[in-house]
């Protein structure tokens, strides 16, 4: 079992397209997968047409009255769950605040599911705050997309400092390129030095191309309404991929 986070303290960079994407080629291939939709923008919940109903919203679920399996709702897809974000989830750090040991807090909400599903995805909020220092230390691995420009490498070299600076290094980050434009020089340029300077980045690279866009229109993942795509061959070889950097658990 893992619990996979993907998350970038940068927004706009295919976090979330990626997450509903390898969320449902892990369904297909068998792993039993909940996706736990933490971002307020709600943006998984709303790809996979499903809509919150829980009651008091994110303070409900961090009060402890009810299972937390009890606001997870089917997807239209095999092997895959949702756990919905509403807009209530932008007060989720002030709910963890208010509680003891608020870092602990979703380790604590996850761990009755951990016999349920083979793989947990938390879709993150793009910031840095209580809320991602409780998903640190519930997940086992971050896998965070980085786009090919000075701005995402260097909100990357800033989530180094943190975990280091935390003692979170022993919190394996999976990094892969995402919303790649090969024409661009600029991007080729930075990929390249990269290439020479950080050698934890995936080989697989994901395209900036309007199929992914189209998600947004569709609301599903990508290979179920494109079937033979750039896209859609780089999202399986990107789940291949991280499968064979899962941390093992003795």
């Amino acid at each position: 079992m893992a619990i996979l986070a993907f998350y970038n303290i940068k927004g706009g960079v295919g976090k979330t397209a990626s997450a509903v994407n390898l969320a449902y080629l892990a369904g297909q291939s068998g792993f039993k997968t909940l996706v736990w939709d933490l971002d307020p923008q709600a943006a998984s919940s709303f790809y996979f047409r499903v809509k919150a109903k829980v009651k008091g919203g994110s303070k409900e679920l961090l009060a402890g009255k009810y299972e937390l399996e009890q606001f997870i709702k089917a997807t239209d897809y095999a092997n895959l769950d949702l756990l919905p974000s509403d807009f209530s989830f932008r007060h989720l750090d002030l709910h963890l605040d208010n509680k003891k040991k608020p870092k602990q807090q979703l380790k604590k909400l996850i761990k009755p599911l951990i016999d349920e599903y083979d793989m947990i995805f938390l879709d993150c909020p793009p910031n840095i705050s209580l809320l991602s220092e409780a998903v640190f230390a519930a997940a086992d691995a971050l896998v965070s997309p980085l786009i090919p420009t000075t701005l995402s490498l260097r909100t990357l070299e800033q989530l180094k400092v943190f975990l280091h600076e935390h003692e979170l290094n022993y919190l394996p980050l999976i990094l892969f390129w995402s919303m790649v434009d090969k024409r661009k020089k600029l991007h080729k340029d930075i990929i390249k030095q990269c290439e020479q300077s950080e050698s934890t980045i995936l080989s697989t690279v994901i395209p900036y191309a309007s199929d992914i866009e189209r998600m947004g229109i569709e609301r599903k993942p990508l290979p179920c309404f494109v079937h033979n795509s750039v896209s859609v061959t780089a999202y399986h070889e990107l789940w291949q991929e991280i499968l064979t950097h899962l941390p093992t658990k003795s």
